[in-house]
């Protein structure tokens, strides 16, 4: 078995949107993978399988040997510490430090002070934010809070990173930073990485394995992709 594996899934809210269509994909351990499609094609909606937010109506989500789908309420935490998330928007706590926003996830766990520092500083220096660790979120850019929360999502060193559009607020310049970090953390930490993007530049200038979704379907799938403006251009959403 992959180490991620999509069957068929289905995916209607309850205002009757649907947001995936028989979707199926396979991921082996250490890839990186882009996520292309138009605005709600369905690309965040898979994300938020694959980390528990949400549940298919049918089909099965495995991540790392776990149906993830069939996972109890009670026991998603706990799934979770195995994962790295970065989101758009930050999701930074505005009234602690860096360090302390990167050490939140690591005191939820109940895990010793001592051991919390030493994965801080760590994870703080693997994004170039060692220097910075007693700032607060206000006090840094857009770029150096978006590395604030990828050392967030690695202080664990998880074995997943998903990220939803982690460059949609950042200039080309910042968002091609945040990707050379991203893609470091890939080769160092072997972490499998997923990321949902609508950035033609970079999926075309890093090469990787880029798959497309249209309209809640998995459409194209390519390793050493480019950004697939024509199947994007003629999806219904």
């Amino acid at each position: 078995m992959e180490f991620i594996e999509v069957n068929n899934c289905y995916k209607i809210y309850k205002n009757g949107v649907t947001a995936l269509a028989d979707a199926s994909l396979k991921v082996n351990k250490g890839e990186f993978v882009f996520l292309i499609g138009s605005t709600a094609s369905g690309k965040s909606t898979l994300l938020k399988l694959l980390y528990r937010e949400e549940k298919p109506n049918k089909g099965e989500v495995y991540v790392g040997g776990v149906n993830v789908s069939k996972l109890r309420d009670g026991k998603v935490y706990k799934f979770r510490r195995k994962i790295g998330i970065v989101f758009q928007d930050f999701k930074l706590l505005p009234k602690l430090t860096v360090y302390e926003n990167v050490a939140y996830p690591l005191e939820s766990y109940g895990m010793k002070s001592s051991e919390i520092k030493g994965s801080v500083l760590k994870a703080l220096e693997r994004v170039g934010l060692k220097d910075k660790y007693r700032s607060f979120p206000h006090e840094l850019s857009g770029g150096e809070q978006q590395r604030v929360c990828i050392a967030r999502a690695i202080v664990n060193e998880p074995k997943l990173i998903l990220c939803d559009e982690p460059t949609g607020n950042l200039d080309p310049e910042t968002s091609k930073e945040i990707m050379d970090v991203l893609e470091s953390i890939n080769k160092d930490l072997g972490a499998t990485i997923i990321m949902a993007t609508h950035d033609k530049e970079i999926v075309n200038r890093m090469k990787k394995r880029v798959i497309t979704i249209k309209d809640g379907v998995v459409v194209r799938d390519k390793k050493k992709g480019s950004y697939d403006n024509e199947t994007i251009k003629n999806s219904k959403a």
